[in-house]
């Protein structure tokens, strides 16, 4: 509420001010008459802690002019933060309105009005100022971000690539990584509609857009699976897992899947091993536990698990020893293992898994935009451990 009085203070001053001059120049005479009586009505709305009622007062006092353009400018956007898009919406309607503005006032407001209607999620209107603000040429930037969040919100990615093109050359950064998930986008549309070979053009061109990002190589991954040529796909996967592997969690299920349709679970052994040399990542030692439990049976795993365990400590680790312990025989405490188990299940599927590196969104599926600072491959797999740290 406070915070809100002093806010409201300089428009009260605006308004005294403009009531005094207004008064001044119609009635020279009456010198005594130094304001306006509804200013002192508004004020006496500020002392008595009723905001609402002074802003309205003070809105009816402020006539739209050159000189208080700022004011109404300043009162919508305070509107705006403070959630009552409706009035702030009204302020800049009733600000472009008028004809005396000057172009770069005009432009000014038609930007503030946009910002209102995304606020208020009208999304179409919003776009149609910002396109008037491109036509004009003025407030170029703001314009252009608005634009790219609207076409990124409505996923439209061919919209938001021709933003992202005419706003590289006006920003400090390259928006190069951006633009390959635009195209990994329309990639994966056309991947879901049959057109493998537009989808390859279109990863292509996102490599060529940064060729950091690993969102393209696994699509041209799932591609070659789709099209089961599982031998090119491993070299893909291991080729995002080597470039980034962080993402290793989200690849290696598709890399064994690749293994042993093809029968080479010799050669995805040496690959885990070799892997489990580089990698903390304890999905890499349960796929190798899996496997030595087909191959030679649920002891051996239970051995090579308890071993590793013991090194590089793991929720999911214990949890899979003691699903194995339990199938074994004559294990003592057999029951409390169980509860142990249940209790286990419980804590993992409660943990969000992924947390962005930017703002600290947690989820507990991957996303490659973040839904909460629209931000592009920030999001992660949360360490196993982090609560140890």
């Amino acid at each position: 509420m406070y915070e809100l009085l002093w806010l409201l203070l300089p428009v009260a001053a605006a308004a005294g001010w403009w009531a005094h001059k207004r008064s001044v120049a119609r009635e020279c005479e009456k010198s005594s008459q130094i304001t306006h009586p509804a200013y002192f009505r508004g004020l006496n709305y500020l002392v008595n802690e009723e905001p609402d009622k002074a802003i309205d007062v003070f809105v009816q006092l402020l006539e739209v002019d050159t000189e208080t353009v700022e004011t109404h400018l300043a009162l919508g956007s305070l509107f705006r933060r403070r959630g009552e898009v409706e009035r702030a919406i009204r302020i800049h309607q009733n600000l472009i309105a008028r004809p005396a503005l000057s172009r770069e006032q005009r432009a000014q407001a038609l930007l503030e009005l946009g910002k209102d209607y995304m606020r208020a999620g009208l999304y179409d209107r919003a776009e149609n100022l910002f396109l008037e603000l491109k036509e004009m040429k003025l407030y170029l930037r703001p314009a252009l971000e608005n634009l790219r969040t609207i076409y990124q919100q409505e996923k439209e990615w061919k919209a938001a690539l021709q933003v992202a093109d005419e706003l590289e050359p006006l920003v400090s950064e390259s928006l190069g990584l951006d633009k390959a998930h635009y195209y990994c986008e329309l990639a994966d549309e056309a991947r879901h509609s049959g057109k493998y070979d537009a989808a390859s053009g279109l990863l292509k061109k996102a490599i060529a857009a940064n060729n950091v990002c690993i969102r393209p190589n696994h699509m041209q991954a799932k591609i070659a699976i789709d099209r089961d040529d599982c031998r090119a796909a491993i070299k893909l996967l291991r080729k995002a897992a080597d470039k980034d592997p962080d993402y290793l969690p989200e690849i290696l299920p598709e890399i064994v899947e690749c293994y042993k349709r093809l029968g080479e679970t010799d050669a995805l052994m040496q690959y885990l091993t070799a892997l489990s040399e580089s990698t903390p990542y304890v999905g890499v030692a349960l796929t190798r536990v899996e496997m030595i439990r087909q191959k030679e049976g649920e002891a051996q795993a239970s051995a090579f698990l308890s071993g590793y365990i013991q090194d590089h400590p793991s929720l999911q680790g214990l949890l899979r020893l003691i699903e194995l312990n339990t199938s074994l025989p004559d294990v003592e405490a057999g029951e409390m293992l169980f509860k142990i188990r249940g209790h286990l299940q419980r804590l993992l599927s409660e943990r969000p898994s992924y947390q962005c590196t930017k703002c600290g969104f947690v989820a507990n599926t991957m996303h490659w935009h973040c839904p909460s600072c629209q931000s592009w491959s920030t999001i992660r797999r949360k360490p196993e451990l982090e609560d140890q740290q």
